[in-house]
């Protein structure tokens, strides 16, 4: 697997690396081959807290996993951890609906722990609906968008765009700005 450590506001030193990448290296266990594709792993320090984002992208499915905390190695464990839960829950519900060959089943191997484990967090990881909402989406530009969802104290707003006609969702990021995704 290729990943691409690089540092914002910390100077990435070969300790940092070499650790980071002896954990990432755990992950290739769920993979019948290498994935070919290149991930990025950032890392940044604010405030005294130090942020490890990763992104992976494969064939269908893109992991991502962000974790914060007072220390750097802390964040690298808690973010390889969540990247493995990730792909449990991936393969389990692959497991469970794509059972044709050919589909993202291929991706992963069939036992990596043993099964155990996958079988424990299958049961964790239930996906479930408690709640379905319908509305109707009024055409609106973006900043009365974001305007509406300040308005209703949500983190996202579904709107339809007036600009494209089509539907796209606001968002407020971590850092306090605004995201807005568009369909493709």
């Amino acid at each position: 697997m290729n990943l691409t450590v690089r540092g914002q506001q910390i100077e990435v030193t070969d300790a940092l690396k070499d650790y980071a990448d002896k954990k990432f290296s755990r992950l290739e266990k769920y993979f019948d081959a290498p994935p070919t594709s290149d991930g990025s792993v950032t890392l940044s320090t604010t405030r005294d807290l130090h942020t490890v984002e990763v992104t992976i992208p494969l064939p269908g499915l893109v992991l991502r996993a962000e974790d914060e905390s007072d220390d750097m190695y802390a964040s690298i464990d808690a973010v390889v951890d969540k990247l493995e839960r990730q792909i449990r829950k991936h393969k389990t519900k692959l497991n469970r609906k794509f059972r044709q060959e050919g589909s993202l089943k291929t991706l992963f191997v069939e036992d990596p722990a043993g099964g155990v484990a996958v079988a424990e967090d299958a049961e964790l990881d239930e996906l479930e609906v408690v709640r379905t909402k319908r509305f109707l989406l009024k055409p609106m530009d973006v900043e009365e968008a974001i305007l509406q969802m300040n308005m209703v104290g949500h983190n996202f707003f579904v709107f339809s765009n007036i600009d494209n006609e089509e539907v796209n969702v606001v968002y407020k990021r971590n850092d306090g700005k605004y995201g807005l995704i568009e369909r493709q």
